[in-house]
């Protein structure tokens, strides 16, 4: 659901969840994503693979010799994407697949003044807290992101969608949105970053599932760290993440839980493979009697374009 840093489940399909990966966010956040981790949402975060500008696929004409005329300058706007497969979909720390398969898309349009606006989705199931009765997720990210001397700043909104849910008959309750924000600071191959999103008062945190009053309709704040480090002259890279969320809400389980982890990517082109160990210190136990907050391990496949 991170940015903890975009299914559209059709478009994932189309293309080939957009969250672990946070997430988007992506990002998230993911998300956090989801645990995806993710790449932002996200988050979820929430974990998406890497990401390329579009190629033009007409051959490059050859460069001419210098000073014979101005160099064209970048475009406008930018646009990529990606496409993943994982074999469980974390939102920090939570699964959101009856700790089943899932498969995830993103699609981002980005502007040379650091705007952008994305959109990451995943299939979701068992989950009905927010799905429902659904079997989708869809975020609506957008931000503005700007690096200064390797300092990375990025903020926005990310706006999370359950498609045909209908928790306790109400469509209204499960779709709600929640500001982001983050500063990365990258040194050789290493970047650090911190994340922190607020969700305020809406209905969706406050569902309970018939049993009127379990939760008030509170806010929610998530606060994570990320480090990630690519290993010099090889395609692997390594992640680690620790992130604590606030509520009373059902984002935090009813009061507040922590969510961890650590992974390894290995890319090869437009590939990204990935696996990460994936845990919380709290329980969040579904109709089926399984626990989706349990430690597992996360595999992914992910194309970028």
């Amino acid at each position: 659901m991170r940015l903890s840093h975009i299914s559209l489940g059709a478009l994932a399909l189309a293309i080939a969840t957009p969250a672990l990966a946070d997430p988007l966010p992506a990002s998230t956040p993911a998300p956090d994503a989801a645990a995806a981790p993710a790449a932002s949402a996200s988050t979820d975060s929430g974990t998406p693979a890497a990401v390329a500008t579009v190629d033009d696929p007409a051959p490059a004409p050859a460069a001419p010799p210098a000073g014979d005329g101005p160099t064209a300058p970048p475009p406008a706007f930018t646009i990529n994407g990606s496409a993943t497969l994982v074999s469980d979909y974390r939102f920090r720390g939570i699964s959101q697949t009856n700790l089943q398969p899932a498969i995830q898309g993103s699609l981002t349009v980005t502007h040379s003044s650091g705007l952008y606006a994305s959109v990451w989705s995943s299939s979701t199931s068992g989950y009905v807290t927010f799905s429902g009765t659904g079997s989708q997720e869809i975020d609506l990210i957008a931000g503005f992101k700007k690096t200064y001397s390797g300092v990375t700043f990025d903020a926005g909104v990310l706006y999370y969608v359950y498609p045909r849910s209908r928790p306790a008959g109400d469509r209204s309750k499960a779709d709600f949105f929640e500001p982001y924000a983050d500063i990365a600071y990258t040194y050789g191959p290493v970047t650090a970053k911190v994340t922190v999103n607020y969700a305020p008062k809406q209905k969706a945190l406050a569902l309970d599932q018939g049993q009127t009053g379990l939760f008030k309709n509170n806010d929610n704040v998530y606060l994570a760290g990320d480090l990630s480090a690519s290993i010099p002259k090889t395609p692997l890279g390594l992640t680690a993440h620790l992130g604590h969320t606030w509520g009373p809400s059902w984002l935090a389980l009813g009061k507040e839980y922590t969510d961890y982890g650590f992974g390894a990517t290995l890319t090869y082109k437009q590939l990204v493979f990935g696996v990460s160990y994936v845990d919380t210190d709290g329980v969040f136990t579904l109709a089926n009697g399984k626990n989706a907050a349990r430690s597992g391990v996360v595999v992914s496949l992910g194309a970028s374009f």
